[in-house]
């Protein structure tokens, strides 16, 4: 297959207004759902359907494909089609404080419950006092008293009954009874007593012990009567208690019923109101407290509160979380501290749900790239899935370094659904690293950046455009801004027959475009303005190839644009600045000479190429040797580089030009230098596909344009990137006037046909080529260079022969 000039109408997409049947987007539907994702909204929407455990989903694709917003629009729509899920709420567990008890009620009965706690300590507050304060209680407690004073006072007055018939009189002190002996109705004193004859204290001492121990016995009844005292007095108060809560907690007991932990709460709760009725009897005595934060904990009923960790009364559907700060305690939950005067505290209200707990029963969006870098947050987010239950605990419990102790509230159960988004490289490395990731995230929705440019798609690129006109309040875009619109999304798909996925950058011009018609005072914007917002955009960051275009201008970027040479070409390479891409040509140059070292990559040796530019120059010795080494060994060296590249190089795409170089130094053919080559080549000899052809070609025809359009100069390309081309109009109109030419070819053949005007040349029977052609002078050259280094080897040897004489064998 012969080089081939390509016309005019092969060098981009033109897209033809006539292709839209409207006249503008006022009358066109807007946009439902996502564009040209097959792949991927299949993959989604099984993944939503699927309520299985590991089956959450992992979207992927480059930035700008619409991953985010169709996530949010799909999930919101499925998750409105489900049931609401529970309520969840903390509440305090008597028995152990240290470990609050999660309760489960139906959606919006979790604040409803709250407020009928907090009414109930309202109502204890006043009810309780109030009973308390009734006549009935204060009689029944009057009589409990009295009784227990007549029992005592009886066992008293039996107790000194015996010590006045035994002589003695009884004195109270604080440890019990002290007898004093009477003598002649006198106390004595303890100095009368130790002069009394041992007979006579022998039997006082008798008498006292004997009144002691009915002592002791008296005051054991008096305890018991006390004790049963303050057990009638405990019972009574239980029962006037139970009258002021009893029936309060049924009530909420007959609301509850259905839920045993509701009720089981609501039993210990009665039973600790029972077991601290002085709290709210004495509710106020802390109004003159100087703390008021320590007055609040005094607050008989802050302990019955309840903490609603997960409130869905206003959801709709399932819920759908979206974390933007994705830390481990924004995604599982944590229990906060107060600290007040130095004192670090907590206690079950302030248990917080994370994102997980909150998007129970429904979805969680989340940033992969964020949860990776949040510390603890992936092993986070992996052990809810895998145990599937919240368990909230502090990040320093679990690594030792929280001296304190602290709340372990009871796990929650989790059913929830993840959306993961991220860029393909993130979704390999977790892929392959980590086992649990294939484990828990078994969806993977792979979103594309670019799509079929079929009628079907065009007409939904113009249902986007009118969507973000309709949500925007933009100007309503006519047929001939949809076209450029839809050109200009052909040219980032860097195809002629397909169209960028890349939304953002879409909407950018959208909005930009807009925004030029308003400033040039328009109603409608046109095609026009879509070609001024390009052209302004790229003006906005293309400051890095201008600056190239100046040191061209100025010679300071050596770069010959007619005429020919030897063993020099003009290559292309393509320079990414972040928010802009161009072309850069460079002059490779190409220094053949006798020897056996092969072909020597400048940047290799310098350490300034990659890997996959070394392979091309690899390839290159594989071809050439393939060529032109059937007959006998190469015996050439050479040297390729890239002048006054300083950055660096990478990729095999100047692989074919460096190629032509060569061949253009071993056959002592000049290259035609107003022609730049790109194009990757194999060891047969084929021309290979390379990326950023349009650039490239750009590039050239920029640096062209400044020394002057001749009409010969041009660019060959792989024959299979004609797809790719998508040329600015000033190109495509330069090759429309004869000004600029592209070729392309399919072999190196092709090729340096094109750059020297010299057949290729092929081998005869023998392997021989013709003097006349490419091939047969390169032939000559190596073999002149064969024969000088065969020379060279001889007389090299008979040198040595004559200089070590026949000691040469006594050589080790």
């Amino acid at each position: 297959m012969a080089y081939r000039e390509l016309t005019p109408e092969e060098l981009r997409y033109f897209c033809s207004p006539e292709e839209f049947e409207f006249e503008t987007t006022e009358t066109v539907a807007p946009l439902e759902g996502i564009i040209g994702q097959e792949r991927a909204v299949r993959a989604m929407e099984f993944g939503l359907s699927i309520k299985r455990h590991g089956y959450n989903v992992f979207m992927t694709g480059s930035t700008g494909t619409g991953k985010i917003s169709y996530a949010q629009s799909l999930v919101n729509e499925v998750a409105g089609t489900e049931e609401v899920p529970a309520d969840w709420c903390y509440v305090n567990n008597f028995e152990n404080s240290g470990h609050p008890v999660a309760l489960k009620l139906p959606c919006g009965r979790g604040s409803r419950f709250a407020r009928d706690m907090a009414e109930l300590v309202e109502t204890l507050k006043l009810e309780i006092p109030k009973a308390f304060d009734a006549d009935d209680y204060e009689r029944q407690k009057t009589e409990i008293f009295k009784t227990f004073q007549e029992i005592r006072a009886h066992l008293l007055e039996e107790l000194g009954a015996l010590a006045t018939e035994q002589g003695f009189v009884l004195k109270r002190t604080s440890t019990g009874f002290v007898s004093i002996p009477v003598i002649e109705g006198k106390e004595i004193s303890t100095e009368e007593f130790t002069a009394l004859s041992a007979e006579v204290k022998e039997e006082l001492e008798l008498k006292s012990g004997e009144i002691q121990l009915k002592a002791l016995q008296v005051m054991r009844r008096v305890q018991s009567a006390e004790r049963t005292m303050k057990e009638k007095i405990k019972e009574l108060e239980n029962q006037i208690g139970l009258f002021a809560v009893g029936y309060l907690i049924e009530e909420l007991k007959e609301r509850y019923g259905k839920f045993d932990t509701v009720t089981t709460y609501l039993d210990a709760v009665q039973k600790d109101v029972l077991d601290n009725l002085e709290d709210f009897r004495g509710a106020e005595d802390d109004e003159a407290s100087p703390f008021p934060w320590l007055k609040r904990k005094n607050d008989p009923g802050f302990k019955y509160r309840v903490n609603i960790a997960v409130d869905n009364k206003d959801t709709i559907g399932a819920p759908v979380v979206i974390e933007t700060n994705p830390t481990y305690y924004n995604l599982v939950g944590r229990v906060e501290y107060e600290n007040k005067m130095g004192m670090v505290t907590t206690d079950y209200m302030m248990v917080k749900a994370g994102a997980m707990l909150k998007a129970n029963g429904g979805y969680l969006i989340l940033q992969a790239r964020d949860v990776l870098t949040n510390p603890g947050a992936w092993e986070g987010l992996k052990r809810v899935l895998k145990t599937r239950e919240a368990s909230m605990e502090n990040m320093g419990e679990q690594l030792g370094l929280l001296a304190m102790s602290s709340l372990r509230p009871q796990a929650i159960p989790v059913n929830v659904k993840v959306i993961l988004i991220g860029s393909p490289m993130i979704y390999q490395i977790l892929y392959h690293q980590d086992e649990d990731f294939r484990k828990l995230f078994k969806i993977k929705a792979d979103f594309d950046t670019e799509m079929n440019r079929n009628r079907e798609n065009m007409s939904q690129m113009a249902s986007f455009v009118a969507t973000h006109c309709q949500r925007e309040g933009l100007g309503y875009f006519d047929r001939t801004a949809v076209a450029r619109i839809v050109e200009y999304s052909s040219r980032l798909a860097d195809h002629q027959r397909k169209l960028s996925t890349r939304f953002n950058e879409i909407v950018e011009i959208i909005y930009e475009a807009d925004a030029w018609a308003q400033l040039m005072k328009f109603d409608i914007v046109s095609g026009e303005h879509v070609k001024k917002a390009i052209e302004e955009k790229v003006f906005r960051s293309d400051k890095y190839e201008q600056k190239m275009q100046e040191m061209l201008d100025e010679g300071k970027i050596l770069l010959d644009l007619d005429g020919a040479k030897v063993g020099q070409i003009n290559g292309l390479s393509v320079l990414n600045s972040g928010d802009y891409v161009f072309g850069r040509p460079s002059r490779i140059t190409a220094v053949t000479y006798p020897g056996r070292r092969g072909i020597i990559n400048i940047e290799r040796e310098t350490k300034m190429s990659g890997q996959i530019h070394d392979k091309g120059l690899l390839t290159l010795s594989g071809y050439l040797t393939a060529k032109f080494a059937q007959t006998m060994p190469m015996s050439v060296s050479a040297s390729l580089t890239f002048e006054q590249l300083y950055s660096g190089v990478d990729g095999d795409s100047a692989s074919s030009t460096e190629l032509y170089a060569l061949l253009s130094s071993l056959a002592d053919l000049p290259l035609r230098q107003d022609i730049a080559v790109t194009g990757s080549v194999n060891q047969l000899g084929e021309i290979q596909p390379i990326g950023g052809v349009t650039y490239k070609i750009e590039g050239f025809f920029k640096a062209c344009k400044l020394n002057g359009l001749t009409g010969n100069q041009g660019v060959i390309i792989p024959v299979q990137n004609v797809t790719n081309l998508n040329l600015s109009d000033e190109v495509v109109d330069a090759v429309r006037e004869k000004k600029f030419r592209i070729y392309t070819v399919t072999t190196i053949d092709e090729g340096i046909e094109i750059l020297t005007g010299v057949t290729a040349g092929y081998p005869d029977n023998e392997g021989n080529y013709a003097k006349d052609t490419v091939y047969g002078r390169v032939m000559e050259k190596l073999v002149s260079y064969h024969d000088l280094l065969e020379k060279a080897g001889k007389e090299e040897g008979e040198g040595q022969d004559r200089q070590g004489g026949g000691n040469c064998h006594s050589c080790h």
